[in-house]
């Protein structure tokens, strides 16, 4: 004999019709249209058992729906308000953690971790996982950065870039243009297990672990109308060095010609007894590249071709094994050396 619930469940017309249009609505939230449908079965005498079946919900949950329907009619179809805990750190957490990463520095780590946001602020109980939690919706990212700099805008830009771009495009009649600068701090590194030659499938193998032997710098002057590089290794890079190249250039280059040097503003560049020098050899005339310009000296470029080509995959057994593998380079460079395709006047540049 079946067991007959003590919470009896009826609905007038108008709330029955509310009912069937939310049992059949499919946007209706999943559990309205269940609680509607059990109302339904409810107000039509279903057993609990079976309309937990027809439903896939639990009996204690219909019979919970079933004591509700009878005590609240329609209003039981909402579900209740949840207390769940309550909001533990307020706008007061929330101004520290703030005032820590922007204001702040660790006292021993190089950046803010959310570890140490919390052990900074371990008075408030604030876990590692909240303040990531609170930093995420304030859109604060204590761990990236992004390099800019902060630099007076140079008056003289656009006079120097022209200039500099004038000798690349038109070379002065009866001159030789020369761009120098220095490459410093080339490692000489060495594999500690020999590395395995690309084969069909495979690609190279090296091993990660190395040997250092020392560092290279060079300078070098290339012929901006030839291609042609001049490179020599240097022990300091410092104004003797770089008068000492000068001086080499000098005894090397035919005499009547005049002797454009387009330079960036290194120290040994600029120096007191580089340009007392300088003034005292007349055929030299210097072009010195704006601030946070060197990208207008083509030199750079040929530095780029020197580490993609020899520097980033080679084997180096010593500082002279460098030295000596980057002439080589050099002397084979030559060998096919053109002169790079410059576009660029000098002149500000348009958005298209």
């Amino acid at each position: 004999m079946p067991v007959v619930s003590p919470f009896q469940v009826a609905w007038d017309g108008e709330e029955h019709k509310v009912l069937e249009e939310l049992a059949r609505s499919r946007t209706a939230p999943l559990r309205q249209a269940q609680r509607a449908r059990a109302a339904l079965a409810c107000a039509e005498g279903g057993a609990n058992a079976a309309i937990a079946r027809a439903l896939g919900v639990h009996l204690d949950t219909v019979r919970r729906w079933r004591k509700r329907f009878a005590a609240e009619g329609l209003a039981a179809l909402e579900d209740r308000p949840r207390t769940g805990r309550s909001r533990r750190y307020g706008p007061d957490v929330h101004l520290a953690i703030v005032a820590t990463v922007t204001s702040a520095r660790p006292e021993t780590d190089s950046q803010w971790t959310h570890r140490a946001i919390a052990h900074r602020l371990a008075s408030t109980g604030i876990s590692a996982s909240q303040v990531g939690r609170i930093l995420a919706d304030l859109d604060l990212k204590p761990h990236l950065v992004r390099g800019w700099l902060t630099r007076p805008e140079d008056p003289e830009f656009y006079t120097k870039a022209a200039e500099v771009c004038a000798l690349y495009l038109r070379r002065p009649p009866h001159s030789v243009v020369l761009s120098v600068d220095e490459k410093t701090a080339m490692q000489a590194r060495s594999r500690r297990h020999p590395t395995r030659p690309a084969r069909p499938g495979q690609a190279e193998r090296r091993e990660f672990e190395y040997r250092r032997h020392g560092t290279v710098s060079i300078i070098a002057a290339l012929d901006v109308h030839t291609g042609q590089v001049l490179v020599e290794d240097i022990a300091r890079n410092d104004s003797a060095t770089f008068i000492d190249f000068l001086r080499m250039l000098d005894q090397s280059i035919d005499p009547k010609l005049t002797i454009h040097l387009v330079l960036d503003n290194g120290s040994s560049h600029v120096s007191k007894a580089t340009r007392a020098w300088i003034a005292a050899h007349p055929r030299f005339a210097v072009h010195h590249t704006p601030k946070h310009a060197s990208w207008l000296n083509q030199v750079e470029i040929f530095f780029s071709i020197l580490a993609r080509r020899l520097l980033r995959r080679g084997e180096f057994t010593s500082r002279q094994d460098l030295i000596d593998q980057i002439r080589g380079f050099t002397l084979a460079y030559d060998d096919e050396a053109r002169p790079f395709r410059w576009a660029y006047d000098g002149t500000p540049l348009k958005a298209a």
